[in-house]
């Protein structure tokens, strides 16, 4: 249902990234316009949330905001311009996939994405501070962490659905004993070293 919209409101959208550190997967993205009729209680950086809170606010945040939308970058993507200029890209294709034109962005960090439609400004540590980065953070993690639980099916025998691909103790005894799967980020240190002895050994 679409939802009326105040011709005095200025859109803001709040865009946050998941899943630059690990080892496996791709990164995530999220753009969110908060409606300032329904504000949403609880919200801050996805990080420090349980699961359960996070789950909870993943489908109020779908249902009270004005628009929000969910992207991400693929690891043969995070392996070609780095993980970086991956989680820009997926920042960009959140925004561009919103169904509201906003009239201002707030990027969570020190760096904007290229090409939007509208004026952007990075904000360090605003998904603890402006409630759309933190919705925006939220979406993306929970979407993140789902898709790991989904490539844990694919993979079994790495745990991803534990560790969601971050370089935990677990995960590195996993890999010592499968190898590098396809969805392992080849351009970070652990898993390129470990395709360098494996291509040393043959």
């Amino acid at each position: 249902m679409d939802k009326q919209i105040s011709s005095s409101l200025v859109l803001v959208a709040g865009v946050d990234e998941a899943g630059r550190g690990p080892l496996a997967g791709p990164v995530f993205a999220a753009a969110v316009i908060l409606n300032p009729e329904s504000p949403i209680n609880g919200l801050t950086d996805s990080k420090l949330l349980s699961a359960k809170k996070r789950a909870q606010l993943f489908i109020e945040i779908q249902n009270n905001a004005l628009a929000w939308a969910i992207a991400r970058a693929e690891v043969a993507e995070i392996d070609a311009i780095n993980i970086l200029q991956a989680s820009l890209l997926a920042m960009q294709r959140a925004v561009l996939a919103l169904n509201l034109l906003p009239e201002l962005i707030l990027v969570d960090g020190n760096k904007c994405p290229t090409h939007l439609p509208c004026q952007a400004q990075a904000i360090v540590k605003g998904d603890r501070t402006i409630p759309a980065i933190s919705a925006a953070s939220i979406l993306a993690k929970v979407a993140r962490d789902h898709e790991m639980c989904l490539l844990d099916q694919q993979y079994p025998g790495y745990d991803f659905a534990i560790h969601k691909g971050y370089g935990t103790k677990m995960h590195m005894i996993a890999l010592n004993q499968l190898g590098v799967s396809p969805i392992h980020r080849r351009s970070f240190a652990p898993v390129n070293r470990m395709v360098a002895e494996t291509f040393r050994v043959k």
